[in-house]
C-alpha cells in the first residue's frame, strides 16, 4: 500500500461503483483500502442523516451474551477490514450513538473514535476528517439511556478532549446527577421529554441537529435502539459485515439478532435495497438504503 505504514489487504468492491465524472471524496490511501469512494447525501431537513454499522454471523447473531465475550469482536473474529470500515464511518460522522447496554458490553477504556477502533489508520482518518470534511476533533459520543444506569468511571466520560452527551429521561437525569455527572468536565446530561422510559428517536435526532449541529449520525446499537429507529423509519443506511461463522441459539442461550424488542408484520416489514457489496477473504461488507418493496432495485455495475 503506497504511503501506508502497515499492511492490510484492501477490500474489493464486487457491486457498486463511483461515477467516473465524480472526484473521489476519500484520500487515495483510504480509497484504495476501501475499494472505492464513500459519499453520503445531504442531511434531511430538521434531522441528521442516520447510518448504522453492525457485524453479524451468517445466522444473524450480533453478540454471544457471554461476560467478557459480548462484543462485536467475537462475532467478526476481530476482522481487520471490519474494524477499518468502522473506523472510516466514525471518521465521517459528526456523532456516534450507542445505547447504555452497548456501553456496558464494551471495554471500559474504549473510545468511540476512528483511532479507538483501528489505530493503525489513525493518521489517515484524522487527515480525511480535517482536510476533506473540515471537521475538528473526534465525533461527539452520544449515550442513550432511559434509566440513567451508566458507569461514569469509563474512559469516554473522563478523557480530555472527548465530548460525551448522555440523553436520558428526567428520572435518568436525577440518577446521573446523584452519581456525580455534573462534575465531569466533558460530559453533558440532557433529559429528553416527554417523561417515561422510552426516548423517542425523532426527539433524539431533532436535538442532535438543533443543539449539536449533527448532520451525519452513526448508530452503533444495540439492537433495541436500532430497532426503534428502523420502526420509526429514521434509519437512512445500514452498513453490515457478514462474518463467516454460525453462532446458533437455544432456550438456555438466547442471543440477540440485528433487531430486538421490535417485531414487524409482513405488510409493514421494512425492505432494503443494496448499494454496494464489498469482499475480503470470506467476509462480505454490505451497504443498504431503504426500499419501497422487494421489487425496488437500483442499477449496480460489476467493479
Amino acid at each position: 500500500m503506497s504511503g501506508s505504514d502497515f499492511e492490510m489487504e484492501p477490500v474489493r468492491t464486487l457491486l457498486g461503483t463511483t461515477p467516473a465524472d465524480e472526484r473521489p471524496v476519500l484520500p487515495r490511501e483510504l480509497f484504495e483500502l476501501y475499494g472505492g469512494d464513500l459519499r453520503f447525501p445531504e442531511a434531511p431537513g430538521g434531522r441528521p442523516y442516520t447510518i448504522a454499522n453492525f457485524v453479524t454471523t451468517l445466522d444473524g447473531v450480533i453478540g454471544y451474551e457471554i461476560p467478557g465475550k459480548a462484543g462485536g469482536g467475537e462475532i467478526s473474529g476481530h476482522d481487520e477490514a471490519d474494524r477499518f470500515v468502522m473506523g472510516l464511518l466514525r471518521a465521517s460522522a459528526d456523532a456516534v450513538m450507542i445505547a447504555s447496554r452497548t456501553l456496558r458490553a464494551t471495554d471500559p477504556e474504549h473510545l468511540w473514535t476512528a483511532a479507538g477502533i483501528f489505530p493503525k489508520c489513525a493518521g489517515a482518518y484524522a487527515s480525511y476528517r480535517e482536510t476533506v470534511l473540515g471537521k475538528t476533533g473526534g465525533p461527539l459520543t452520544v449515550i442513550v439511556t432511559g434509566s440513567g444506569d451508566v458507569d461514569l468511571d469509563r474512559a469516554v466520560f473522563r478523557t480530555p478532549g472527548m465530548d460525551a452527551l448522555i440523553l436520558t429521561t428526567e428520572r435518568g437525569r436525577e440518577r446521573l446527577e446523584n452519581a456525580g455527572a455534573a462534575g465531569l468536565a466533558t460530559t453533558r446530561v440532557v433529559a429528553i421529554p416527554p417523561p417515561g422510559n422510552r426516548i423517542e428517536p425523532l426527539a433524539i435526532l431533532s436535538y442532535l441537529r438543533r443543539e449539536c449541529g449533527v448532520r451525519l449520525l452513526l448508530n452503533e446499537g444495540g439492537p433495541t435502539l436500532f430497532g426503534q429507529f428502523v420502526a420509526d423509519r429514521l434509519m437512512d443506511e445500514l452498513f453490515l459485515t457478514m462474518a463467516p461463522q454460525l453462532a446458533g441459539r437455544s432456550v438456555a442461550r438466547p442471543r440477540p439478532a440485528l433487531i430486538e424488542g421490535t417485531a414487524f408484520e409482513p405488510e409493514t416489514a421494512p425492505w432494503r435495497r443494496i448499494v454496494s457489496v464489498k469482499q475480503r477473504g470470506n467476509y462480505l461488507y454490505l451497504r443498504y438504503r431503504p426500499a419501497i418493496s422487494p421489487a425496488t432495485d437500483i442499477s449496480l455495475n460489476m467493479a
